[in-house]
Formats: structure tokens, sequence, C-alpha cells
């Protein structure tokens, strides 16, 4: 039951790293509008100003009731020192639903800490998959849908998946609240995008937006060399390239540093979709940017070899180069948006977060007994 000091449904959502910061900002509005309480709980997967605080201030996010601060680790005992620092907090809170987002360790240790204190769990971003068994995200995503009561799935294709593993109960076709987040913010970073590209020494659909951070990509040293040397003849082949260097890849991306190819530190959400909008292409292994690139009509360029979004590689707007070099700038240089362009709905109309909420109302309303 929810607690005394709570006259409504209590739903703890468990964020921790970045990408999760802005899928919340409209899901926790959307809460608040639907009159159900809310506490976040920040893991401190992303724990340093650019890559948190940040995005709590910009993005209009509710101050954490808890930070975790866990940091860095091995994948395991990250995972580990997570799952019981959040089941801490779950027995002292004892909400009635536990929300998580994506595929990260803090999404799967905040769906263990609850599903084993019997806690429904409510997972956005179900039913992705890369069937690549090696990516971490990967696993977490799988345990994820696997101990989730609802499951909101942002596109056919993943309520396919699930229903290829079994799963078909609770599972919500919902759209993509990263689209929600774009339209939401839009008229507050599109203002200002002409001088973020300025700031930049960027010329407006001349330059290429590069970010890398998997751990397939950063750790591997054969995958991380042809990414850079692609970049580096991206770079010399003419196309000015801006690339925010991710925590993770810390000073190794400098190798790459010439009067064509800028190195900065991570940006705030709003520069990073003004330089985004701007872009001529987007080269990324990004799971978020790859979808956020389509809104803004800028074709994307994957440095993977296989992506959960296939639809955009169905219609033309993202294309799977890999790692080795000449296929990255062969991909860059026949980079286009193509005349189709993307179909209607194809991740929700933009109402995503609202929708999400209403479940959510229903489902709490139906399993707490007044």
């Amino acid at each position: 039951m929810t607690p005394e000091s709570s006259p409504h449904p209590l739903i703890a959502t468990v964020v921790g790293a970045r990408p999760q910061f802005i899928k919340a900002a409209p899901v926790s509005a959307a809460l608040h509008r639907a009159g159900l309480a809310e506490r976040l709980i920040h893991t401190g997967q992303h724990y340093d100003t650019a890559m948190s605080e940040v995005f709590f201030q910009t993005l209009g996010l509710p101050e954490p009731a808890v930070h975790l601060g866990i940091g860095s680790a091995t994948h395991g005992a990250q995972t580990g020192r997570m799952l019981e620092a959040v089941e801490r907090v779950l027995l002292d809170w004892r909400p009635d639903l536990v929300l998580v987002y994506g595929d990260t360790n803090s999404t799967l240790a905040g769906a263990l800490a609850a599903a084993k204190l019997h806690i429904p769990v409510a997972h956005v971003e179900a039913g992705l998959r890369s069937f690549n068994p090696h990516m971490p995200e990967e696993i977490n995503r799988v345990l994820t849908d696997h101990v989730a009561t609802v499951l909101f799935a942002p596109t056919d294709a993943a309520v396919a998946n699930l229903a290829r593993e079994g799963i078909t109960s609770g599972v919500v076709r919902t759209g993509d609240v990263m689209f929600d987040a774009v339209l939401r913010f839009r008229s507050a970073f599109a203002p200002a995008s002409a001088e973020v590209v300025a700031r930049h020494g960027l010329i407006p659909k001349r330059y290429a937006l590069v970010t890398i951070h998997r751990a397939e990509n950063t750790d591997d040293p054969a995958r991380w060399n042809g990414i850079l040397e692609g970049v580096r003849r991206v770079g010399a082949d003419g196309l000015a390239v801006v690339w925010p260097v991710h925590p993770r890849v810390g000073e190794r991306a400098h190798a790459v540093a010439s009067a064509n190819i800028c190195l900065s530190p991570p940006l705030s959400y709003f520069d990073t979709q003004s330089l985004l909008m701007h872009a001529k292409v987007v080269i990324t292994d990004s799971g978020g940017l790859q979808k956020e690139a389509a809104f803004h009509g800028v074709p994307c360029v994957t440095v993977r070899d296989e992506t959960e979004w296939v639809e955009l590689v169905e219609v033309g707007v993202n294309v799977l180069a890999g790692t080795e070099p000449e296929g990255i700038v062969r991909a860059v240089r026949q980079a286009a948006w193509p005349a189709a362009g993307l179909q209607d709905n194809l991740y929700g109309d933009g109402d995503t977060a609202n929708r999400m909420a209403q479940y959510l109302r229903g489902f709490l309303s139906a399993a707490i007994p007044a």
C-alpha cells in the first residue's frame, strides 16, 4: 500500500543516465497532470554536472528524492550496488509501482529490486531488441521485460518482439516519449539554435555531429580505432565535424582533433538538439540520437552492426555502417534524406507520455483497493 503521507498512488521512478532524464521529463509532467504522486531515485550512473545535473535544470525534472551516488564500476559491481541501494529505498517508501526506462544498469537494478519485493514494474521502451547478446544493454532490456508487469512498447516491431518471447499480457503500444520531448522543448531550443551552431564555428548543413559511447565500441580496440580513423577521414574529406566527447571516451578522442574536427565536453540537451537540427549528417552509436536525427529530418550513420530501431533503416533515414573506416566514409558521402521521409505516427503523435500516465492511473486504480 501507499504510505499514509501520500494521498495518491505512489510511483517510484528509477533513473541514472542522460537518455533516461530526457525520457522522464514529459512522463513526469504527465503523471503530475494525471494526479499521480511520483518520487525520483537517481542511481548516480551518470554523475557529473554535464551528464546529470544540467539535464534536471534544463528539462524541468523534479529534483530526485534520493541520489544514490553509485558512480562508475564494472557492470556486475555497479548493478549489484544499485540493486542493494534501490531495494533499501523501496522498502522505506513502499511504492505502488516502479517505473524504469530503457536499457541501462539502472533500469535492470530498479526492475529486479521491485520484482523481488513484488512491486509491479512498468518498463518504458519495452520490446526493443538488437539480437546482439554481447551488448550489456541487450541483457538489461530482455531481463527487464521478463519481470515487468506493464510494458510500454514504442513501435509495432517492439510489440512483435515481445510476442515472439511469449510476452503479451500488459503490453501497450504507446509511441516514443523522446518524440514527445523534442516537440515539447522545440520552442525553447530552436530560436537560439543558430547561435549555438555559430558558437562552435560551424555553418548549417555543412558539418557532421558525432557521438560515441557504447561499450561495444569504446572498449574494443579494433572497433574504436576504426571509428577514430573513419571520423578523421570524414574531416579530411572536407566535412566539418563536431564531437561532444562522452566521459567514457575521455581524452582518447583527442587523437583526431584537427582544424576541421572540433571536440567539446558533453553538451546540454538544448545545445545537442540545436547542433543536431542543423547538421548535414549524424554519426553515432546512440539509440536515442538515431531517433532524434529522424525527428529533425537529418540522415544518420550508425557505427554499429545492428540497431534496435529497425524502422529507421527500413525507410532509409539511417544506415548501419559498422566500424570500418571505409564504410563510415562511404555512408557519410551518400547520406541523404529520402523523399518519402518518415511515415506518420511511426513513433506516435507526440502524446505518448499522457497515454502512459492515463494507463498507469487506470492500472493503479484497479490494483489498489479503495
